[in-house]
């Protein structure tokens, strides 16, 4: 079987930030390459540039040093759910159809079969002031996939939920990642979360940002977070960061 063509490709990426004489280095001689249709999840110490790598990707900033080439569109979803509180949940999920121009009924259908893949079909009609913040969260997947992005940017977007709801969360994520075939960029600070969704982890050290280490986790789906397996290869991987962020701290 061939290897999936490349969809991501960054060399020696560098970005730094100027705020009057002080110049601060975010990422510093990037290099990867992510398959189309791969689920790649970042994760490393906070500051470390995982926010910064995602906003390069989506073209929000521009690199420093070296190169970044994506094939395809990008959506970002983030942490906060960001619904427009006076439209629907449905309308939510199908503004950005809209505002590319796809018919009405077609948006329906779409906006439709997206609502039930994240379990919110019956909360269509209502207004995101009467969602809990899992639900919120739920719609703001399904508009993210509603964008028909090749390369979905994830930042954190879970990292405020309950476990029971990530849980949930991570399995409505999988089951339309499962059927779209997209790439998913991943970023978290949960590192068992990283394993249980991830194709591949990326480790990356305290800024400025490099990558320590890339884990391929070679485990069959579906997984459970509390899985052996998931917990065995999350304790290394953590077990590398705790040395990476202590190392830092001794410089």
């Amino acid at each position: 079987m061939n290897p999936e063509p490349t969809c991501v490709r960054i060399e020696q990426l560098g970005k730094s930030f100027q705020a009057g004489r002080t110049t601060t280095q975010a990422l510093d001689g990037i290099t990867l390459e992510i398959s189309r249709g791969s689920f790649v999840c970042v994760v490393g110490a906070s500051g470390c540039g995982k926010s910064t790598l995602l906003n390069l990707i989506a073209g929000l900033e521009r690199p420093s040093a070296g190169a970044l080439l994506t094939s395809g569109r990008t959506a970002l979803m983030f942490q906060d759910a960001a619904l427009f509180p006076w439209l629907t949940v449905v309308a939510n999920v199908e503004l950005p159809m809209r505002l590319a121009g796809i018919r009405r009924a077609e948006r329906r259908r779409r906006s439709a079969e997206l609502l039930d893949l994240v379990q919110l079909g019956d909360a269509a009609g209502k207004r995101p002031h009467e969602l809990s913040g899992g639900m919120r969260q739920r719609v703001a997947l399904a508009r993210a996939f509603a964008q028909d992005a090749d390369i979905l940017l994830m930042d954190e977007p879970f990292g405020a939920l309950d476990a029971m709801t990530r849980d949930v969360m991570h399995d409505e994520l999988e089951a339309i990642w499962t059927r779209s075939a997209k790439t998913v960029v991943f970023v978290t600070h949960n590192v068992r979360e990283a394993v249980r969704l991830g194709d591949e982890v990326v480790l990356f050290t305290s800024r400025p940002g490099t990558i320590a280490a890339k884990f391929d986790v070679a485990l069959s789906r579906p997984r459970r977070i509390e899985d052996a397996d998931v917990a065995e290869l999350a304790a290394a991987i953590t077990r590398r960061l705790r040395e990476e962020v202590a190392g830092h701290a001794r410089r």
